[in-house]
């Protein structure tokens, strides 16, 4: 069963804990569980076996070693990119045609303009290698660590030229409103002009703490208080519906533009994360909600 809006399947991002490294295990949880498809890290042969054994679609599969793809040591970046274009072709021939990355830089604090020349040259031959096997690259705005957030395509700004630049070329976007909100970029605003380029959905959320923003304020760490698990003073990533994102918007205007792929539930929340019973209901909540929506 899929979304209210648009009958998008619901998907679910394979997460870090314990309970979630045994494949063979999860797959047949989340498919009794009622949801659709997975995304998964790295891709095996074995694992898209898995997947399929189980009853449910594989959904995005991560880049390889993304650490080094934009290393200031030239050889690092050069292994860096020869691995993903390998990968790209035997993930390929797996099933994959989502691939799921962020385009952050290695270093700390070099001008962005700079950065920005360097992505598009090192990911010029992984997405072309993409583009060879008819899948795309898709790209979240994951804004990076603090205190230089120097991650790109998370704006406008650098989304837009990194589309036009690689125009004709299947690169698209990672739509997750929870960076964007995080960011103080509408997230509305955002997926009405490039929800064209949107190829996958993850459903996460974030919420916006008023209040705390009038005690700390938007740039300062608090001297006293306690920051959140996935988050910091002001604001923290929930569970679709936690947080400030419209759904039922988005699903239409996605639905508008033609969208057909999953909506895939990544759960940080510090509600729910860190046992398997509080990670099974965060990801059972969100799969309740994402349906109604």
């Amino acid at each position: 069963m899929g979304t209210r809006t648009g009958g998008f399947k619901i998907g679910m991002r394979r997460g870090w804990s314990e309970w979630q490294r045994d494949l063979p295990t999860l797959t047949a949880w989340a498919s009794a569980s009622g949801f659709d498809a997975i995304d998964l890290g790295g891709l095996s042969p074995e694992d898209a076996v898995t997947v399929k054994e189980a009853g449910l679609s594989l959904g995005s599969v991560d880049l390889v070693d993304s650490g080094n793809i934009l290393s200031p040591d030239p050889e690092k970046r050069k292994t860096a990119i020869e691995r993903n274009v390998n990968y790209v072709k035997d993930a390929a021939s797996n099933g994959a045609s989502i691939f799921f990355t962020c385009i952050i830089p290695h270093g700390s604090g070099e001008p962005r303009d700079e950065s920005y020349k360097l992505a598009v040259e090192s990911f010029g031959p992984i997405i072309q290698a993409i583009t060879e096997v008819g899948g795309h690259m898709v790209i979240e705005g994951y804004p990076g660590g603090k205190p230089h957030l120097p991650s790109l395509c998370c704006t406008p700004e650098t989304m837009r030229q990194f589309l036009k630049d690689f125009e004709g070329q299947n690169v698209g976007i990672n739509y997750d409103p929870s960076h964007l909100i995080r960011l103080g970029v509408d997230h509305i605003r955002f997926l009405k002009e490039f929800g064209a380029h949107v190829y996958y959905v993850h459903g996460k959320d974030t919420e916006i703490d008023t209040e705390a923003i009038y005690e700390y304020g938007l740039y300062q760490n608090a001297a006293f208080a306690k920051g959140h698990g996935f988050g910091e003073w002001v604001w923290r990533y929930t569970i679709p519906g936690s947080g400030q994102a419209r759904w039922s918007e988005i699903f239409r205007i996605l639905q508008d533009n033609g969208y057909q792929g999953n909506v895939s539930v990544e759960l940080e929340d510090e509600n729910f994360n860190g046992t398997e019973a509080g990670e099974k209901s965060g990801l059972l909540h969100s799969l309740e909600f994402l349906r109604s929506a």
